[in-house]
């Protein structure tokens, strides 16, 4: 069945509505704040780090059963896993959630099933607003309009929603707009200041103050006078410059006119806080445990998000009760240092890693035979008596 036929109408149904703004980038031209965010070379230096970090997360079908665990034993969830759709790949549809989710605290991801309920492609929603609406019998929709003008309503058991700062909606993130406003507004004016400043310093330079009523034509011709005297790189005058008590001669100097740049930097640095993230990440000079602790403090968190919402639309109760789930699995240490890289072999000495898993750390592909746990002769598995 394709999307539309999975689209539900519900007409003189609905008894509640709640509306989301969407922030969008549409259109071409420069830069200003006027809920662009996307278009601000500091706010994509923001959202990137996070957005290309899940985006390498792997995500994987465990099944938990009695006697073991498998590895994407279904093989359409696998290949939904890797190709979600025909346009894109998985770690394509993943970045371009995640650059919705941080711009917005809410993404949305619509699941296409066919007549038997099974999951079969995965899209991205571009929705410039959201509407949850409730029917007479208590049962969620979406509402969604998109860049296109067209209205689409979606069954909320058919959608995969990532939400951040839920706090006061029910059923959505609080939108980063009444925080972001002001921000943008201090970073677009100083922007703007400087782009005037670097105009006005490369047009005036010396202003001449004449003490006597001249006709314009004399004063241009002073002016020019002076400038072949004393500002012409072919003067010998050797710097100095002397005029007589009928003109002033004033300095313009360019930096009277630029912004505080101590000024743009703490500006620049609450936007760097308010996403999570700092100067050593955005321009990856951090080290291994400065990325540890962005990790663990900014991306792990949405990483179990989605494993979280990922099983509960992809897998019935049912399925999930007997196993069933979506697992992200992130390349973390694939930033830790050559060192540490080569101390985990002794996690594979110990059946903890599989070879192939510790290859994976190093960037090497993986070989024939290493997915098996191995373990040195000399470590064996605690029996019951402790031997």
């Amino acid at each position: 069945m394709g999307i539309r036929n999975k689209i539900k109408s519900f007409f003189n149904k609905s008894e509640s509505i709640t509306r989301f703004e969407m922030v969008t980038s549409s259109g071409n031209g420069f830069y200003s704040w006027n809920g662009k965010l996307y278009k601000s070379d500091i706010i994509r230096a923001c959202i990137r780090p996070k957005t290309k970090a899940v985006g390498k997360a792997l995500a994987k079908h465990i099944r938990t059963e009695k006697d073991g665990i498998k590895v994407n034993p279904e093989p359409y969830i696998k290949m939904l896993l890797k190709y979600p759709n025909p346009y894109m790949t998985f770690q394509q549809m993943i970045e371009k959630v995640m650059n919705q989710y941080q711009l917005n605290n809410n993404a949305f991801i619509y699941i296409n099933r066919d007549s038997n309920g099974y999951p079969t492609e995965l899209y991205p929603i571009p929705a410039v607003n959201c509407e949850a609406v409730y029917d007479k019998q208590g049962y969620l929709y979406l509402r969604c309009m998109m860049m296109n003008g067209k209205v689409v309503t979606y069954p909320y058991t058919d959608i995969i929603h990532l939400k951040n700062d839920y706090n006061n909606n029910d059923i959505f993130g609080d939108s980063p707009i009444e925080v972001l406003k002001p921000l943008m507004e201090i970073v677009t004016t100083t922007d703007q200041g400087i782009v005037k400043a670097i105009k006005n310093s490369g047009i005036i330079k010396w202003l001449l103050k004449f003490n006597n009523s001249l006709r314009p034509d004399d004063i241009k011709r002073n002016t020019k006078q002076f400038v072949d005297d004393y500002l012409s790189f072919e003067t010998d005058t050797m710097g100095a410059a002397g005029i007589d008590n009928k003109v002033d001669a004033i300095q313009i100097d360019p930096k009277d006119y630029v912004p505080n740049a101590a000024q743009m930097d703490r500006t620049i640095n609450r936007l760097y806080s308010f996403f999570n993230t700092n100067e050593k990440i955005v321009q990856n000079k951090f080290t291994e445990d400065e990325w540890t602790a962005y990790y663990e403090g900014s991306v792990e968190t949405d990483l179990i998000q989605l494993s979280q919402t990922f099983t509960r639309r992809i897998f019935t109760r049912r399925e999930i009760g007997t196993g069933n789930e979506i697992v992200f699995e992130a390349a973390n240490l694939q930033y830790a240092s050559m060192s540490t890289k080569l101390n985990m072999v002794q996690m594979v000495d110990r059946g903890a890693m599989t070879p192939n898993e510790w290859r994976a750390v190093l960037g090497m592909a993986p070989v024939e035979g290493g997915d098996k746990p191995i373990r040195r002769l000399d470590t064996q598995v605690v029996k019951e008596g402790g031997e």
